[in-house]
């Protein structure tokens, strides 16, 4: 078994690769990971698609096999050319896979380093796959540890203080361009995380905003839930409103553009319109009057903001090396033979030694000694019939960690894997929903 990861980032592709290859719906996702799974060498799928990234997170047979195949269906749902893509792809394969994951958790491969929105992503990426059959056991165990890292990372380092994510770094750029935005009036297109973000940031600084979202509700209870600043307008204005205001910003799920050619007017002041979804909401020529300023076009502050937290990160880095290398050393004590022998070994020494001492003992014949010892042998095989075959059993199953290591800590296997049994800490509970 190996680990594999396919990656699209802000490193390697533009915003119009990016968009060719979101995943903007369960359904697109479902069709992506079905056709995967059903490939031979494939054993599980992870995908996750955000603003910035896009990355096929996987469990397979043979890496060579399943490079072939994912390129060619990332070709088929993009249209983009299976050259272009093998190109610009960064591609890990088992520590460099799980090393990948793990920094991409704790935030360090993030176009905003220290963003706090990654996790939660993985983690619903990785909650969309199990509910739906397409990741278990083996991306589990993987995703579970990068969890772990992640919150050691936050809390041994301040890479995450004065939380920054794209949405935040849109609002400092809209303050770089008009210094005080106090007392203005913002225009927010969506209701969903990143939206949400933006408008947080922006009350903060003292702006008043309005939020238009096709589903109205939703509009409604994020201007409840965010107080005075906000208000609610009808989807059906939208035109009326990015032609009144001089901010707009638009992060919809929408899987094409929101705001185009036809519905931008001519005004006399000067407009900065935000444009931080990907695939971009906002399709227009821009002009002297109208600015408008995607995700890839914050890269300046982006860049400011990674200096500032340099040091952390090398120390965040630290902790991912030492993390990776922890993972597959318990990745190796979780595999059931070697603990099978050694349950079956100490038994028969034990009982070896036991026959020794009623021999010394005058209890039975040296003349019996063969004899006795087969009986033995025979009785402890017979006794570890049942728990060698549960134990093989249930191997590849999504509990077997807590069943092996409950396993090492009764028969006293291996001190260190049973001291670091409580700091197992699973952050989605595997069959549970």
């Amino acid at each position: 078994m190996h680990y594999l990861t396919i990656s699209f980032t802000h490193k390697n592709t533009d915003i119009s690769i990016r968009e060719k290859l979101a995943f903007n719906t369960e359904e697109k996702s479902r069709h992506f990971m079905a056709a995967l799974i059903a490939c031979e060498p494939v054993n599980e799928v992870i995908l996750l698609s955000t603003c910035n990234r896009v990355e096929v997170i996987a469990s397979v047979v043979d890496c060579q096999v399943s490079l072939h195949t994912i390129f060619d269906l990332l070709s088929d749902i993009s249209t983009l050319s299976r050259e272009e893509l093998e190109g610009r792809a960064d591609i890990y394969e088992d520590n460099g896979a799980i090393h990948h994951l793990f920094s991409v958790c704790s935030s360090l491969d993030s176009l905003v380093v220290g963003e706090t929105q990654i996790a939660g992503q993985l983690k619903d990426a990785f909650k969309f796959a199990f509910e739906n059959g397409y990741c278990a056991q083996k991306l589990g165990r993987a995703m579970h540890h990068a969890f772990r890292c992640a919150a050691e990372v936050r809390s041994r380092t301040d890479i995450s203080k004065s939380p920054v994510s794209v949405s935040s770094v849109a609002v400092s750029k809209a303050k770089d361009l008009l210094g005080n935005i106090g007392g203005l009036t913002a225009l927010v297109i969506g209701a969903g995380e990143m939206s949400q973000l933006a408008a947080k940031h922006l009350i903060a600084s003292g702006v008043n905003i309005i939020i238009i979202n096709r589903n109205l509700e939703h509009a409604q209870a994020l201007a409840s839930e965010l107080g005075e600043l906000a208000t609610v307008a009808p989807y059906a204005k939208l035109t009326e409103y990015i032609n009144r205001y001089r901010l707009v910003f638009s992060a919809t799920g929408a899987p094409h553009s929101v705001i185009t050619d036809d519905m931008v007017e001519e005004r006399e002041f000067s407009r900065y319109w935000f444009d931080i979804a990907v695939p971009r909401d906002i399709e227009v020529h821009e002009h002297k009057d109208l600015h408008v300023y995607a995700v890839d076009d914050l890269e300046e502050i982006v860049i400011k903001n990674m200096s500032l937290r340099e040091e952390q990160a090398t120390i965040a880095y630290r902790i991912v090396g030492r993390s990776t290398m922890d993972f597959f050393k318990w990745l190796q004590s979780m595999c059931v033979d070697p603990i099978i022998k050694e349950i079956r070994d100490h038994a028969k020494e034990c009982a070896i030694q036991e026959l020794e001492k009623a021999i010394k003992k005058g209890y039975i014949p040296e003349s019996l000694y063969e004899h006795v010892s087969k009986v033995m042998h025979h009785a402890f095989n017979s006794f570890l019939h049942s728990p060698t075959k549960n134990l093989k059993d249930v191997a590849e199953k999504p509990e077997a960690d807590t069943v092996v290591q409950a396993v090492q800590y009764i028969f006293n296997i291996n001190e260190d894997q049973t001291k670091r049994m409580n700091l197992y800490k699973c952050e989605y509970q595997m069959g549970v929903k």
